[in-house]
């Protein structure tokens, strides 16, 4: 298991996206591995989501902690499965050669990313839930942390297909220099970006940036209302406990009525 951990920590510092590390066009990491480490971690969010119902009017609720710990990690799952299709699509069309496999390890690993945030920010959401009362502010809150991790994440995607597409495939082992920087097998990195650093000499394509910039807007859209449709995850103080609410109104509707909730 100490392996997955690594992936996820050399992915988190760049050295799974450098150049020198995706010479066969995808990102070398266990895809079941990372799975797993992925669903530790949004388990551990999901569990920091919960402890708000843990202290409300009535006695804590339990289930809603089993709840929110189990949902979190089935929202990403359920929005890569959505999502992978158009992103293998929209690669296609701007003339990648990215295999589905690839494709498959990359939104992994963004989410990955997105992940291993969110967690880190677990704590922060546990305190707040433990020191307010305010259902309004929780869900303002946990909105925030979910985009500050998800735009870290979409970053991290996009920087990672721009270097997936400029960077050549094995070149020959008798070619005199073989990389970019790399002179008889040996790497030379005088700067080396971190995952979510852009390259300073390559650029994308004005259609290329369109599109993958609509399939984020697309993958937002999608994970915003996939958490509305598992809801609840903090659990309502003055409603009873219920695995999943009926189907009324939409995500974007319930922010704005919690934001002028808040401030009103």
């Amino acid at each position: 298991m100490g392996t997955w951990w690594k992936d996820l920590d050399r992915i988190l510092r760049g050295e799974a996206t450098r150049l020198s590390a995706l010479r066969r066009g995808t990102i070398e990491v266990r895809l079941g591995g990372l799975s797993i480490v992925l669903m530790i971690l949004a388990m551990i969010y999901g569990a920091c989501m919960g402890s708000f119902a843990m202290l409300k009017d009535g006695g804590p609720s339990y289930w809603q902690l089993l709840a929110s710990t189990v949902k979190v990690p089935a929202l990403f799952f359920l929005t890569l499965i959505v999502t992978f299709p158009s992103l293998y699509v929209f690669n296609a069309l701007v003339g990648s050669r990215l295999e589905v496999n690839s494709v498959l390890r990359l939104l992994l690993a963004s989410m990955a990313v997105m992940v291993a945030v969110l967690s880190s920010l677990g704590p922060i959401v546990a305190f707040f839930s433990v020191s307010t009362s305010t259902y309004s502010f929780m869900i303002v809150a946990n909105v925030v942390v979910f985009a500050v991790s998800g735009t870290m994440g979409l970053v991290f995607l996009l920087q990672t297909l721009h270097r997936l597409s400029i960077v050549p495939r094995e070149p020959a082992p008798t070619e005199a220099t073989e990389w970019v920087g790399e002179t008889k097998g040996e790497t030379h990195e005088p700067s080396v970006p971190s995952a979510l650093d852009p390259l300073e000499d390559q650029v994308l394509g004005r259609h290329v940036k369109a599109l993958f910039r609509c399939w984020v807007i697309l993958f937002g859209l999608v994970g915003a209302q996939m958490s509305w449709v598992l809801r609840p995850f903090i659990g309502d103080p003055g409603r009873p406990f219920a695995w999943f609410r009926g189907r009324e109104s939409n995500f974007f509707e319930a922010v704005w009525s919690a934001l002028v909730s808040l401030f009103s």
